[in-house]
């Protein structure tokens, strides 16, 4: 039995909170509303899980110290637009080396760091690592099967992530490619966007296809480039969660760009969806690191050229398909 907090109350939080209770550990449940948290006692039930009532060994605290004191594992699942902000606030609670398990996606947009970055910057003693994968909150909370990678340097960390989190309905496997796993999670969010546009605009599957095949091609080139591992872009936390962010009812960027590409205003798209939509925040982060590392990035450019130049969907479409004649692969040739 391990003593865990989950920081952050959201509905991936609140359902890994569940997944780790169920697992027969101490478990804390860290909301920064107090409000929340008397509502979390009252009804044990996360609006954002309507329906499912939390374990009721499950704790709940908004006091952030409480939360991070003596503990074996802190898992941070807080939107990552306030990841740098939380794990401020952490400084000087925490014991020596602490292991940090961040499951948040997304890229810092003014210094370009991964949210193990952030948190490395933030609290530098720190062990930290990532959970990650095509894993809605919606469907591990019911139990239902999933698979996600424990992402450490430390293969300590990745190993306990593993141990704690594991069960018959939730499998965990471990991998040392910690910028390969962030960078496939953060990326996968903005073609997501695209992808609803491109539902939003009645383009079919054919479209929705090629959109994730070319999106992975994006990707993978940025993340190799970066340092991350061909494999794990090709893995779990790669093309896994790209399809599931791209198809799934449960994928808030994907219904953000739906409510888009039928001719919503982007701020008033991500009001509807009524959660973070962390492609948004991602979108400028991941253009600029293809432009420092010299990749190509033709649906990430059109997705920020929608989103902050106010280009409409069609012509981001129109964009992308009339570019340059090119082969598909660089890599392939003919013998004469």
């Amino acid at each position: 039995m391990a003593e865990v907090s989950v920081i952050g109350a959201g509905s991936w939080g609140s359902a890994l909170a569940s997944v780790l209770c169920k697992n027969g550990h101490n478990t804390v449940l860290w909301s920064h509303r107090q409000s929340q948290v008397d509502q979390l006692n009252e009804t044990r039930e996360n609006d954002k899980l309507p329906g499912v009532k939390l374990p009721q060994e499950l704790v709940f605290t908004a006091s952030l110290e409480e939360a991070v004191t003596n503990k074996d594992l802190i898992v941070l699942a807080v939107p990552s637009t306030a990841a740098r902000e939380t794990a401020h606030k952490m400084q000087g609670l925490l014991a020596p080396h602490q292991r940090i398990v961040t499951v948040a996606k997304g890229i810092e947009e003014h210094t370009l760091m991964t949210q193990c970055e952030i948190i490395e910057d933030e609290l530098p003693d720190a062990i930290v690592g990532v959970l990650s994968g095509p894993s809605h909150a919606e469907e591990v909370v019911e139990g239902l099967p999933t698979l996600v990678v424990a992402g450490a340097r430390d293969r300590m960390l990745a190993l306990l992530t593993q141990e704690v989190f594991m069960n018959e309905s939730f499998r965990v496997y471990v991998s040392p490619d910690v910028k390969g796993i962030e960078l496939g999670g953060s990326l996968k969010n903005v073609i997501a966007l695209a992808a609803g546009m491109s539902d939003g605009l009645g383009f079919g599957d054919n479209a929705k296809a090629a959109l994730i095949t070319r999106g992975v091609k994006e990707i993978t080139s940025l993340a190799v480039a970066m340092g991350g591992q061909f494999e794990t872009v090709n893995g779990l936390t790669g093309i896994g969660d790209l399809i599931v962010t791209c198809s799934s009812r449960h994928s808030r960027n994907r219904k953000a760009g739906v409510y888009i590409g039928q001719g919503m205003e982007v701020h008033k798209a991500m009001e509807e969806v009524h959660m973070v939509v962390e492609g948004v925040y991602s979108a400028k982060s991941a253009l600029a690191l293809g432009q420092k590392y010299g990749v190509e990035l033709p649906i990430i450019e059109q997705v920020n050229a929608v989103l902050f130049d106010g280009a409409s969907p069609q012509l981001a479409v129109e964009n992308l398909m009339t570019r340059n004649k090119k082969a598909e692969s660089e890599v392939l040739s003919w013998n004469s």
